[in-house]
């Protein structure tokens, strides 16, 4: 059985109080890492991105079409020009004048249909772009939301990491001055168990809160006083004091 005087046993519980307080720090930086709102706000943005792609996309396309209306208004005014001009010119048959006349009166029927259909899409342009603006609005809140959350957990992230930082280097100081033996007995222990050293108190384990049976508690009182004893449910390293029984 493994031994350490019981002065030195003793010192495990402030080797174990200080490794317990890194364990409580670490959680709380796992717990500021999977902050659940910044999930939320990963998921809320990935949709409203996709939203306001989409709202670009149908900008776009409607710009585009926009652009070949213009175009096809275009074409038929100067089509137009050119035909009054040579009506204007009075050159020409008179059968040949009375056609183009017709043609223009055709040509500027086609205009104000092209130009009502140049109307539609300007107009459903700007509602188009007035749906882009709110949806870039929602994506700049959500983002903004994000950037304030994130500065807020990157400061607690930053403290939690300087007092982790003060505990280690006082933990490694304290470690240097106990048993060596003892040290690689309690650091396997804490490596398997979770916890390595705890009081017996009263007959009950601190590491496992259960109160030990009659036949544990007798191998443990047969025990010399520097023996290391380990509790039977958690087994961590029990340090025994006065009181334990």
């Amino acid at each position: 059985m493994a031994k350490a005087a019981p002065a030195e046993q003793l010192k495990l519980l402030g080797l174990q109080g200080l490794d317990a307080k890194l364990k409580s720090l670490a959680n709380r930086r796992r717990a500021l890492e999977n902050d659940p709102r910044i999930k939320d706000l990963e998921a809320a943005l990935s949709v409203a991105n996709g939203e306001l792609g989409a709202a670009k996309v149908a900008v776009h396309d409607a710009e585009a079409e926009l652009k070949r209306a213009e175009a096809d208004v275009e074409q038929v005014a100067s089509r137009i020009q050119r035909d009054e001009a040579r009506l204007n010119s009075g050159t020409g048959l008179s059968k040949d004048l009375v056609a183009l006349q017709k043609d223009i009166a055709s040509l500027n029927k086609r205009r104000s249909d092209l130009e009502d259909i140049e109307l539609e899409v300007m107009e459903r342009l700007d509602s188009l772009r007035a749906t882009q603006a709110r949806q870039q609005g929602i994506v700049d809140d959500i983002q903004g939301s994000f950037g304030t959350i994130r500065s807020e957990l990157d400061a607690e992230l930053a403290t939690v990491e300087a007092e982790a930082s003060g505990l280690r280097a006082q933990r490694t100081e304290f470690a240097a001055g106990l048993e060596p033996g003892m040290l690689a007995i309690y650091e396997k222990t804490l490596a398997r168990r979770g916890v390595g050293a705890a009081r017996l108190f009263h007959g009950t384990s601190e590491a496992s809160g259960m109160k030990l049976s009659p036949g544990d508690l007798a191998e443990i009182k047969a025990a010399a006083a520097d023996d290391i004893v380990f509790c039977p449910d958690s087994g961590a390293i029990l340090v025994r004091s006065e009181e334990w029984a």
